[in-house]
């Protein structure tokens, strides 16, 4: 048994054959062994603030308890929104944060989940943000200076792809293959006058073009069978989840009884017995 605090588990592709790991506590675990086996995940009713460990009621914001959703400027809206960022006007939360996590090189990428989406990342959080949303493959468009550009080049490109996963089809692995390198040149050339907007009011380096560098890379998931039908279990109303691991894509556990985001309940205290 491994008892602890819930986290997202972490997630590698060697050769694109996606493998993942739980910790709880000073333990963790190899997932994919577990695929085909009964396992329970036992909540106990008690949560803590992944910043500063107090005890909290609710989590905010995939960890957080209140007070620290509030004040940090990990919490804070320009998040969900990177287009909105804030720290040009000197109204950041957390400066000295904002330095190390949002004035870095960033990646615009479209990748392949539900369907074709554009999204998103910092430049050292590839392929790690596409297997955290369950993408069968991604493709990097473009590298540029900062937080704030990644979105403004995403926004032009929510105009005319999906910025979201469905997740319920992204369980049910439709998505069909996809030439994501076809799909660049197109959204580009519709593109091109806004994308060239920006590079003039910002620079030509704020935004570089992957289109010669780049490949678009394919993951396997560890999924015996996907569900027909998608189930979610809630941890908050059924605290004890258990049933045949059938398969784990994104950050969601997929059972003969229904599917848990695992990622949801960061910072829960829970108990996994197998």
């Amino acid at each position: 048994m491994l008892s602890g605090n819930l986290k997202k588990m972490a997630a590698t592709a060697p050769q694109g054959q996606v493998q993942y790991s739980l910790t709880l506590g000073d333990d963790s675990i190899n997932m994919n062994e577990l695929i085909g086996k009964k396992v329970a995940l036992h909540f106990k009713g008690a949560i803590n603030c992944t910043h500063c460990g107090r005890v909290t009621k609710k989590s905010f914001s995939q960890g957080f308890c209140f007070p620290c959703f509030k004040k940090l400027a990990a919490c804070d809206s320009c998040i969900m929104s990177p287009e909105k960022c804030h720290y040009h006007l000197g109204t950041c939360r957390e400066p000295e944060w904002a330095e190390k996590y949002c004035l870095q090189d960033h990646y615009v990428y479209l990748a392949n989940s539900s369907g074709l989406k554009v999204g998103i990342t910092r430049g050292d959080q590839l392929p790690t943000r596409w297997l955290d949303q369950g993408a069968t493959q991604g493709r990097a468009l473009f590298r540029v200076v900062n937080r704030r550009m990644s979105g403004l080049v995403e926004t032009l490109f929510k105009n005319e792809v999906a910025d979201k996963t469905n997740w319920r089809n992204m369980l049910k692995g439709t998505a069909v293959e996809l030439n994501l390198e076809n799909e660049q040149e197109r959204l580009i050339g519709l593109l091109y006058d806004g994308l060239d907007a920006l590079q003039n009011e910002f620079g030509l380096l704020s935004i570089v073009d992957l289109s010669d560098e780049n490949e678009t890379h394919e993951f396997i998931y560890p999924v015996l069978e996907y569900p027909t039908k998608v189930t979610s279990l809630n941890a908050e109303k059924t605290p004890e989840i258990e049933g045949v691991l059938m398969g784990i894509k994104g950050q969601y556990w997929i059972l003969d009884t229904g599917v848990i985001n695992i990622r949801k309940y960061t910072g829960y205290q829970a108990s996994l017995t197998f």
